[in-house]
């Protein structure tokens, strides 16, 4: 079973030291390798996704990945700024099914900015579509305006597409999540988001969504207009079980679920390809403002590391593992900054991810 360690930048090496840690004394026979990713790579290679890394992600059966990111690197020409290495990764892999668990634990209530009562017992999965919309589509650019309101002006355009394919194969995913899910004693419905009533594009994902539905008799399906989930994720959070959407409104309806739990330190995100070759990361960025100090969240990386056990390598038991030792450190009072509260052990990144290999 062969990992590539991809750090990355800022809190990345540092809280993807924790999640290796955990690997390490599970007694599996993995094979991790490292690389450098994002600004780290450009630095040293002058690209920010160099072909060694590429080859070495490729090999692997799954890539556990930090974050990437900084704001030095904000000048660069767009291709070689450290995003877009994980832009080349999901579009080289073929990782087109992001998955994004919103669980909030039954310690860490307190911590969210909602009530107890709306977000108590929460668990909800986010299914965005990675490899199309607007952040993919051609053509994109710069141009000399030919008409509208301000002709003869410079403008930037770009292109949000899906193709029927695109849209069938991300349904099927998000469906037999819900079908999964169900089996588990959820409700086993899927919420697709759209914005049909003002674009074209996702008129049509509307339609090739419940055209898929119709072979999953056992799966409730609604549709919600984008804006409008915005709210009801805020207002009503435990109304939703699987939600499914394209690559721009599920990259910001992911975040805002996040917060549901109480910090984006807790939560996993795994991108899946049609053969369960994986990429694994925490949903949050490289926080270059913290990096160095020791104070990272490394819970969500290592909840990561527990993702990738199950989904593509096959290993149940170890996630469970780790998700227990997880809950059993939470349940000791040990918290990182971000979700520290009155009345709880404040504990550094290296502290937390050695409590988990304690409570393992």
């Amino acid at each position: 079973m062969k990992i590539a360690v991809l750090p990355g930048d800022g809190i990345g090496t540092e809280i993807v030291a924790e999640a290796v840690k955990v690997l390490n004394v599970l007694g599996l026979p993995l094979e991790m390798e490292t690389a450098l990713v994002g600004g780290a790579a450009y630095e040293a290679h002058g690209h920010p996704l160099p072909e060694s890394t590429l080859k070495l992600a490729k090999e692997s059966d799954a890539i556990l990945f930090g974050a990437v990111g900084d704001w030095k690197y904000d000048k660069l020409d767009r291709p070689l700024r450290p995003e877009q290495a994980i832009l080349g990764l999901r579009k080289n892999l073929g990782l087109f099914a992001n998955f994004r668990p919103a669980i909030c634990y039954e310690q860490l209530v307190g911590a969210s900015s909602l009530k107890p009562e709306l977000i108590s017992g929460l668990d909800i999965l986010i299914i965005r579509e990675l490899t199309g919309d607007i952040y993919f589509g051609q053509p994109r650019g710069r141009r000399i305006a030919s008409d509208g309101h301000f002709p003869g002006v410079e403008e930037a355009f770009d292109t949000m597409r899906y193709s029927k394919p695109e849209i069938e194969r991300i349904a099927h995913v998000a469906f037999q999540a819900a079908r999964k899910r169900k089996a588990m004693g959820k409700e086993g419905r899927v919420t697709s988001v759209d914005k049909a009533n003002v674009l074209e594009t996702f008129q049509f994902w509307k339609d090739v969504v419940t055209e898929v539905g119709q072979q999953y008799p056992d799966v409730a399906l609604d549709h919600m207009y984008v804006d409008n989930a915005a709210m009801q994720l805020v207002k009503e959070p435990k109304r939703f079980d699987v939600v499914v959407t394209g690559n721009m409104f599920g990259d910001i309806l992911s975040d805002e679920a996040s917060m549901l739990t109480g910090s984006i330190g807790m939560l996993p995100s795994a991108s899946l390809n049609a053969n369960n070759q994986g990429l694994y990361e925490p949903s949050h960025g490289s926080a270059p403002d913290i990096a160095g100090k020791g104070i990272a969240n490394p819970l969500a990386t290592i909840l990561s590391a527990a993702m990738m056990l199950r989904f593509s390598l096959n290993q149940e038991e170890a996630a469970q593992r780790i998700e227990a030792a997880v809950q059993k450190v939470l349940a000791q009072g040990l918290r990182t900054a971000d979700i520290y509260s009155e009345g709880t052990t404040r504990a550094s990144t290296c502290e937390m991810g050695d409590a988990v290999v304690k409570a393992l």
